[in-house]
């Protein structure tokens, strides 16, 4: 056999041509194996061309075995099982019940709990000593119990109002501002209205009649505000919300400081609240918390829920959340649903506001100095799977968490800030699945857009 033989009669690589006219090159030569032509694989399957693999990449040349094109195809197949996993994912979170999302929520705690002993055991501290700690900082004492129902109040009604807003679709995360605005609200309406009342319990229970219904109304005006951008602008509501938080922290901070702050304050605060307004102190002997502001939250919670699933308001708002299109077919205005859905929120958040400034401070003071309820209420919400019962036992729990904070810091040394790391892992591990199925609704995950 001859080289030229041996090269297809080309005298070198096969062309498209050559290889076209049916030129089939040979495997071997007399003194050894050799590269394989562009056109051969070497197993004795014809490749793709030396310019042209088929699919518009460009295939190796002679001498070359081709493996570098393996990552390609395996890459594109590891991108379509993810992407299958995902889906899978998706599809099961969307179709899980109130109970198992309730289920993940717990486990998702239960795992951030463990993971933050493992980090306090890191840090050198003893686990152990600190989750007695906890525990007793938290339910330990009769003066432990009213502290952690203290926060377990406002939490309830915090994640109530987040509650309301996500069950239907809409995302509030401006109940932070809201509570501000209801709170200042309360404090200068009993403030400015209290000269012309009698002192007593009568002109008490006017007052605080009042400042409530002050503090509700301003708070939803003030969460209405976003909803009507929303649902006649198009505005994202997620922004507009974060943005009027800074407004209302901004705006009330410099109230406080500036004109409303009495001449002999010495903090940064406005007026006291006349000695008549105020929650009776039952059960517990404890200035800041009262039971009956615990009754008044949980009647929220009840009210709420009944709203929301036996009435056709409740129906005609979650509808128009999750399927617009199908809402407004259906004859229910859906851009007026979603305006009502965000003043429903903030009113709640409104309330949150008034609490705190009756039961807790008897004035109000510079929103920077708040607790951040309204945040962390979104955590409350997501743990209790959006249900506005779910939301009782899930405030319980970051209210103990919050009200032992300085008790284990006095009695472990372990520092606020990795106490506040633990609850920072709770909220990330709670919201994180809660996020991906909302995630999941939106887009294609799982299949259409839900």
């Amino acid at each position: 056999m001859t080289g030229d033989d041996r090269t297809g009669g080309g005298g070198g690589q096969p062309t498209r041509g050559n290889e076209g006219g049916g030129g089939e090159p040979t495997r071997g030569s007399e003194d050894g194996q050799t590269a394989p032509h562009a056109g051969d694989t070497g197993d004795g399957q014809n490749a793709p061309h030396a310019e042209d693999t088929g699919d518009g990449q460009t295939a190796p040349h002679a001498g070359d075995t081709g493996t570098d094109r393996r990552p390609l195809t395996d890459g594109g197949e590891d991108r379509g099982r993810l992407r299958r996993a995902l889906d899978r994912i998706a599809d099961r979170m969307l179709e899980a019940s109130t109970y198992e999302r309730v289920g993940i929520a717990i486990g998702s705690t239960a795992l951030a709990l463990a993971i933050g002993l493992v980090i306090v055991a890191a840090a050198g501290y003893n686990p152990a000593h600190f989750a007695r700690d906890v525990a007793l900082g938290s339910f330990g004492s009769e003066r432990a119990i009213a502290r952690t129902l203290q926060q377990t109040t406002l939490f309830i009604l915090a994640g109530v109002a987040v509650a309301i807003a996500f069950r239907a679709g809409v995302f509030n995360i401006g109940v932070q501002g809201q509570l501000i605005v209801g709170g200042i609200g309360c404090v200068l309406s009993i403030v400015w209205l209290a000269p012309f009342l009698p002192n007593g319990t009568g002109g008490g229970i006017v007052l605080l009649l009042v400042g409530l219904t002050v503090s509700v109304v301003m708070g939803g005006l003030y969460a209405a505000l976003p909803g009507v951008l929303k649902a006649h602008y198009g505005a994202n509501e997620i922004i507009t919300t974060i943005m009027l938080n800074f407004i209302a922290i901004g705006v009330v901070g410099w109230a406080v400081d500036g004109p409303l702050r009495p001449d002999d304050a010495r903090s940064v605060r406005t007026e006291y609240l006349p000695d008549n307004v105020g929650l009776p102190q039952v059960v517990f002997d404890n200035p800041n918390f009262s039971i009956v502001g615990l009754g008044l939250a949980l009647a929220v919670v009840v009210a709420v829920a009944m709203l929301m699933s036996r009435t056709r308001f409740g129906y005609d708002m979650v509808t128009s959340g999750h399927q617009e299109p199908a809402a407004t077919y259906s004859g229910v205005p859906a851009a007026r649903m979603i305006v009502a859905t965000m003043t429903l929120s903030g009113m709640v958040a409104g309330l949150v506001g008034a609490i705190f400034a009756i039961m807790i401070q008897g004035y109000f003071i510079d929103p920077s100095g708040i607790g951040t309820y309204g945040f962390d209420a979104i955590a409350v919400s997501l743990l209790a799977a959006n249900n506005p019962l779910g939301v009782v036992p899930a405030a319980l729990l970051f209210g103990a968490l919050d009200a032992s904070g300085s008790y284990v810091q006095i009695n472990t040394g372990v520092p606020i800030q990795l106490i506040d790391g633990i609850v920072g892992l709770v909220v990330l591990f709670v919201a994180a699945p809660e996020l991906f199925r909302m995630i999941a609704r939106r887009t294609d995950l799982g299949g259409d857009p839900r």
